[in-house]
């Protein structure tokens, strides 16, 4: 079986993780130096977000060279030193490759803008205004306004999707797509496992360069956000983009064992898109899109997950509930929002169920300690996201704020300095070094994760959805030794679940979730998890549903 099935990535962003040098931000010695906490967590990899030479406007997703270690975060021998120390733990590395654009102070991008007929005049996308000097068409960035920024030494717009510093590369040159993929060759060289690769519905545009049509209005004032007033049928989620990664995709062939994971964006038809790039063998080993669950985890938007999972018939799914650009999920999706962010039952729910579904799983670092949402004054803020849509939409700092390693030292344990950003309260009274107890959420994890490396069925197996009133979910999942049956309670009242239906079951509590079971009967508490191991030979969950609360 290929090690990225049903794998487990910790997703680490190097600024936040360990400062070993007192400078304020985290850096690859830190992240070395902590390697033993993620080892024991018992995750399979980790992802890197980009440690590569950068002007730090979009804090390392501006890439200026990509074949270098930004010196803020160490030198190429600390990355070789970080690779080799993971691998002697078992761990997998995946690298951060931002493919659809560059930084303004790329060297690519500065011949490119000197003229229109210099050797790489055609590695990004330009274009003449319309008669009276706007912009070529409406496409718009997603960090506001146009798409496009005048460039007087060309005399022409060019295309950003994300910041004016942040050019879009055109990959519908050969000659672009071959640079790239050269890059990842040199990183696969040297001994990474793989790839995650930012923002893949942004590889290709349409070169005809037509508008977009307006998306129906939404109801109320208008948002802060005009970024989804349009259908992105143009300007993004071009079909040419499986050519590059069918290109990418024969040059992690060449490195035995190397994977990719792709960022599938909330547009419509994200599932579908995830599928349609993962199927088969010649595109994406896994993606993940985090579109499925953007409207909260209240029952209809899950049980619609489960129904759409089962429903998959191809390709590979990576499922994320947190990451470096949004919200930390014990905050987003918690029923009383921030009120109960410090619901400990609740974050044990999410990591249940996250690692209960059919796939591969993303974490990101802190989510093993139920790290909230840090709330930062806007002084503080450095996202330039975040500063240009204040007060609407507080950006991704939030998320972003130092590892909280221990409570009682300065700025938790992260640095001795000031920090990059700060670490909130609530952070410190959860840091790794008060969870070192057998009842805590990062003990949880670690009791979990090992348990579920024993069984084949969480890890490859099927999923079936159960059909269960609200506010259960559930569903089965099962391979040709095993039939595990998990079931979620979703709200803060508990249920009693009549399980008459299976005569013959056995409860796992070895994974940490032990709700009281009687004859043909459950009692699941608040945000509660039942795991049982089914008899084989039993009639299939699809004909034998739970449809009785008491």
């Amino acid at each position: 079986m290929d090690w990225w099935r049903g794998a487990v990535i910790y997703q680490i962003y190097p600024r936040s993780y360990f400062d070993s040098n007192n400078d304020g931000i985290g850096d690859l010695p830190g992240i070395t130096a902590r390697l033993d906490h993620v080892a024991r967590l018992g995750v399979d990899a980790i992802w890197l977000c980009p440690f590569f030479t950068s002007p730090q406007k979009d804090f390392g997703y501006d890439v200026s060279d990509h074949l270098a270690v930004d010196p803020i975060f160490g030198t190429m021998a600390d990355f070789d030193t970080l690779l080799a120390r993971a691998h002697a733990l078992g761990l997998k590395v995946l690298i951060d490759q931002v493919w659809s654009h560059t930084s303004d102070r790329h060297g690519w991008f500065l011949e490119s803008r000197a003229s229109r007929d210099n050797p790489r005049a055609d590695w990004y996308v330009w274009a003449d205004p319309s008669p009276d000097g706007t912009p070529p068409n409406n496409w718009l960035s997603v960090f506001g306004g146009s798409a496009w920024t005048w460039e007087p030494r060309r005399r022409q717009y060019y295309l950003h999707h994300f910041l004016t510093h942040q050019p879009a590369l055109n990959l519908h040159s050969p000659a672009v797509v071959d640079a790239i993929l050269e890059g990842g060759r040199f990183w696969l060289a040297r001994g990474v496992d793989g790839f995650r690769l930012d923002a893949i519905d942004f590889l290709m545009h349409d070169p005809a360069l037509r508008s977009n049509p307006a998306a129906p209005r939404p109801p109320g004032p208008l948002p802060a956000k005009i970024f989804g007033l349009q259908q992105h049928l143009h300007d993004m989620l071009q079909p040419q983009a499986m050519g590059v990664l069918a290109r990418i995709r024969a040059l992690t062939d060449q490195f035995p064992g190397a994977t990719t994971l792709g960022e599938v964006s909330s547009q419509d038809g994200a599932l579908a898109r995830l599928q349609r790039y993962t199927a088969g063998s010649e595109h994406l080993h896994m993606a993940y899109t985090l579109r499925p669950l953007r409207h909260g985890f209240d029952w209809p938007t899950v049980r619609t997950l489960i129904q759409d999972i089962g429903a998959m018939r191809d390709g590979w799914p990576c499922w994320s509930f947190s990451n470096h650009d949004v919200e930390r999920a014990v905050t987003r999706w918690h029923p009383r929002g921030r009120a109960g962010e410090n619901d400990t039952d609740f974050a044990r729910l999410l990591m249940a169920f996250l690692l209960c579904l059919r796939g591969s799983v993303s974490v990101y670092q802190g989510e093993e300690l139920a790290l909230p949402e840090a709330e930062l004054a806007f002084e503080d803020m450095r996202d330039p996201f975040g500063i240009a849509f204040w007060p609407e939409f507080r950006g991704r700092d939030g998320s972003r704020t130092p590892m909280p390693w221990t409570a009682s030292a300065d700025h938790a344990g992260f640095t001795t300095a000031r920090p990059w950003l700060p670490v909130p309260a609530s952070h410190r009274a959860r840091a790794v070094d008060t969870q070192e107890t057998p009842t805590s959420v990062l003990a949880g994890w670690r009791r979990f994760l090992a348990w579920r490396r024993t069984r084949p069925a969480l890890r490859w197996g099927s999923l079936t959805p159960v059909e269960l009133p609200e506010p259960l979910v559930g569903f089965l999942r099962e391979d040709q030794d095993e039939r595990i049956l998990c079931l979620f309670n979703l709200s803060e009242t508990p249920v009693q679940v009549d399980l008459e239906g299976y005569p013959s079951f056995h409860v796992l509590a070895e994974s940490g979730f032990a709700p009281k079971v009687g004859p043909g009967t459950a009692l699941l508490p608040r945000f509660g998890v039942l795991l049982v191991q089914l008899q084989p030979g039993l009639a299939p969950v699809e004909a034998t549903a739970l449809p009785e609360l008491r």
